[in-house]
């Protein structure tokens, strides 16, 4: 039976409706009377817990009812939702004495609804909570820097948006993010080793498929697979979790919020704070393109006055003071990644035009020649003094490139420059400037360049070919 709720002059939505029929059951064959029937109060709290990786949102609410001794049935309503309904479970808050959830129905004549029948033994009042996942919540992290000046340090302050595309409102709600990585192929694996879920659901997961476009029982354990680990955490305000693989953050943000479907609503994540940085000027071929960048780099901890919790990824846009501090100017609008506790980020301000990076080869020659002999495997060398025929063909050879790193610094201040760049093939480095390998084929080195100054960085490449050539891998020779 449907009842309409009304709360003041506002009609609830239908999502929002639970009607409870207090069915009072009488001895022996009487007749049924009057069913006597109690609307549910609005929710006493609501709980988001929002993990954008899967386009899920375990919602956990909480309402007071008054029940009647016997069979109490609650009537429950998801139409022109996004929430799914294999994940919506009911149970007592305290788990009270007295209380007995007897069965679940879905009645054929009612699509998108379910009854629940709970057998009390008394009369008063008793506290449910309704948990279930839904989709259409997702959430945006967004922060803004003020660089102070000189540069060394920037205001730093952090929000976080909801989108509610869900088809229900949220009243009054404590929003929680999942920030970072849960690996739900760990979870899916060990409830198939279970047998609760088909091993066709772990090999699709391990495809890369998304948990929405599996059947409804396989989503549901997925759900039910986070939703332990959510509601293991419920009343925690801020902790990391290491899981295997996986390491995830369950971040609250402070205070509730109302969030109406359709709507967007920006929060502070955390207020502003005085962050430490340093300017370094890169230049990686592979991540930043064929130039040098300037970077601000922030490493995620204490010492910086944060460190307090990762920082999801999301846009940051970065300010400065003027000269005169009577305004601000931009900086740059670029983009984070997931930050985790201790780790250095960085935010990249392209090119800039005060510090400048020419690439000059200054001199290429060769030498260590080897040559094969008719159509032998011998090979001979005139370094050693052997007589070369006309003939021979080249067999090996080595070119050298003398190359200089020149950098121009017309800033006031001196900057710090480091390289780092691919070399492919057999390759010996000579260098005063202490290089050392990031891998087996990319040298890196660092150093200052002073105010207003220009200075040169000199190396010498040997390239080893032919027969000379042994194998791929670039050699440090100071």
């Amino acid at each position: 039976m449907v009842i309409g709720i009304e709360e003041g002059n506002t009609s609830m939505r239908l999502i929002t409706y639970i009607a409870i029929v207090l069915v009072l059951l009488l001895a022996g064959t009487a007749p049924a009377q009057n069913i006597d029937m109690s609307t549910l109060p609005g929710r006493d709290s609501v709980q988001l817990t929002i993990y954008n990786g899967e386009d899920l949102t375990l919602v956990r609410e909480t309402r007071h009812l008054t029940v009647r001794t016997g069979a109490n049935q609650l009537q429950f309503s998801w139409a022109n939702t996004l929430i799914d309904a294999s994940s919506v479970s009911l149970r007592f808050s305290g788990s009270p004495k007295g209380l007995e959830l007897i069965d679940t129905r879905f009645p054929h004549d009612r699509p998108q609804a379910l009854y629940w029948t709970v057998e009390s033994s008394f009369d008063g009042d008793a506290v449910v909570e309704i948990s279930y996942f839904t989709s259409g919540i997702s959430w945006a992290a967004d922060y803004v820097g003020t660089v102070d000046r000189p540069e060394s340090s920037m205001s730093f302050e952090g929000f976080v948006t909801i989108i509610n595309n869900s088809g229900e409102d949220y009243e009054h709600a404590s929003v929680r993010m999942v920030v970072g990585t849960i690996n739900l192929v760990e979870k899916i694996a060990a409830l198939a080793q279970r047998g609760i879920v088909s091993n066709e659901v772990l090999e699709r997961l391990r495809g890369g498929a998304a948990v929405q476009s599996m059947p409804a029982p396989a989503r549901a354990a997925v759900g039910g697979a986070l939703a332990d680990s959510f509601k293991e955490r419920a009343d925690d305000q801020k902790q990391i979790v290491k899981e295997g693989l996986s390491e995830y953050f369950i971040f609250t943000v402070p205070g509730t919020e109302t969030v109406k479907n359709g709507w967007s609503k920006r929060m502070r994540l955390f207020e502003g704070t005085k962050v430490p940085f340093r300017v370094e000027y890169r230049y990686r071929p592979q991540e930043y393109g064929d130039g040098l960048v300037r970077l601000y780099l922030v490493r995620n901890d204490e010492a910086s006055t944060l460190g307090g919790s990762p920082l999801p990824d999301g846009t940051v846009r970065l300010f400065q003071t003027t000269a005169s501090n009577d305004g601000l100017g931009v900086l740059a609008f670029v983009t984070t990644k997931y930050v985790p506790i201790g780790q250095e980020f960085e935010f990249n301000l392209g090119s800039d035009p005060q510090v400048l990076l020419e690439r000059i080869v200054q001199r290429n020659y060769r030498d260590e020649f080897w040559f094969k002999v008719g159509n032998t495997d011998k090979l001979v060398s005139p370094a050693g003094g052997e007589k070369i025929d006309q003939r021979y063909a080249i067999a090996g050879w080595n070119d050298h490139e003398v190359r200089v790193e020149r950098i121009r610094n017309y800033r006031d201040v001196p900057v710090t420059v480091a390289w780092r760049f691919p070399i492919d093939g057999d390759v010996t480095m000579q260098s005063a400037l202490s290089p050392a390998l990031f891998d087996y084929r990319t040298p890196e080195f660092t150093s200052t360049v002073g105010a207003n100054t220009t200075k040169d960085f000199a190396y010498e490449l040997m390239y080893r070919r032919g027969s000379n050539q042994k194998q791929q891998q670039v050699r440090l020779n100071p």
